[in-house]
């Protein structure tokens, strides 16, 4: 055999192509899992309310305004975490503690409970920054259980600061007339819908803080790499101090967003602190978008789970998708790890 006899079978050029296999994008696999469980809870739903559009398009648009302020609530969980490495237990009490200060604002100053944004933001985030400069910063470093403790004696602290302040009797606040929207046959409230697009407002302007300015830079350098970011000249304490403190934000401007919708009483926020820790496992630890996702799926989890098991609590069907996350995707939804 000749020398170009032996080149012409060597090349792989003049081989037909190989087929390869079209690999779906990293987070595609999640994304298919979640709305083929989605289909089936709906289908379950559909058999059990015997076909009626209306209960199931009333518990899809429930879910959803209730979904966003969890969203903005797990937010700044998952920020929190992503970044300073702290399971806070007292997201919770934040809200709360959102909640009193838009009842204190509009009760004596006869203000609008949502204009008391401007001050129920502030405020908690002034109190996060505290917080996190004179407690949280002491246990860092050292092992989790520590700083989860830590936390939670805080929201208790918290939460019975606010009993001594105000007892527990229920407290309300008052928007005036309640206009009420038809949705596609489903009845919302005009304070559940500024709730929802305050909240996904909100968490758009952090999500572009965090994407676009310098600080936001900073925070992503920190929770990426906080030693290289130390190294380039980044104040890390500085931004452990910021991001705890938006965090704080966070609760505290979904704590005025649903004063309206919620009665006041100074254990108001534990419902909030246990569904929005389900939707940091849920979206992913550390994952911003997953939060605001995975927000919107427990709210939807919460209503459907109210049509699927009416003896129950709603938090059953919350309970199950966490159950079911933990088993089938343990790293989050949303996470990167395979």
């Amino acid at each position: 055999m000749s020398d170009t006899d032996t080149k012409a079978l060597n090349d792989t050029s003049l081989a037909p192509p190989m087929r390869t296999r079209r690999q779906l994008p990293p987070n595609a696999k999640p994304v298919l899992v979640t709305l083929a469980i989605a289909l089936g809870v709906f289908f379950i739903a559909y058999l059990r309310t015997d076909g009626s559009s209306l209960v199931l398009t009333q518990a899809l648009v429930s879910g959803l305004l209730a979904g966003g302020v969890y969203g903005l609530v797990a937010l700044g969980l998952t920020l929190i975490f992503g970044v300073l490495h702290v399971i806070n237990f007292a997201q919770g009490a934040l809200v709360t503690l959102g909640m009193y200060v838009t009842y204190v604002v509009s009760s004596n100053l006869g203000w609008n409970p949502y204009l008391t944004l401007v001050i129920s933001v502030p405020v908690l985030f002034l109190f996060g920054a505290l917080i996190q400069k004179v407690i949280i910063n002491r246990s860092m470093g050292e092992q989790h259980a520590n700083t989860l403790l830590l936390t939670l004696a805080l929201g208790l602290l918290i939460e019975n600061g606010l009993l001594l302040a105000f007892s527990g009797n229920p407290q309300s606040v008052r928007t005036g007339s309640e206009t009420v929207y038809n949705i596609f046959g489903a009845v919302a409230t005009q304070s559940r819908l500024i709730a929802f697009f305050g909240a996904m407002l909100l968490a758009i302007l952090l999500f572009i803080m965090l994407q676009r300015t310098p600080t936001g830079t900073a925070i992503r350098a920190v929770a990426s790499n906080p030693t290289g970011a130390r190294l380039v000249g980044i104040n890390t304490s500085r931004i452990y101090v910021i991001t705890f403190a938006i965090g704080a934000a966070c609760a505290g401007a979904a704590g005025t967003l649903v004063a309206p919708i919620v009665s006041i009483t100074p254990v108001a926020g534990e419902v909030f602190n246990i569904t929005a820790f389900v939707i940091v496992v849920l979206g992913g630890l550390g994952k911003v978008l997953g939060a605001l996702f995975g927000g919107l799926i427990v709210g939807l989890a919460e209503q459907f789970g109210g049509i699927l098991f009416p003896d129950q609590s709603n938090l059953l069907g919350v309970f199950i998708v966490f159950v079911l996350i933990l088993f089938l995707r343990p790293q989050g939804l949303f996470s990167n790890n395979s």
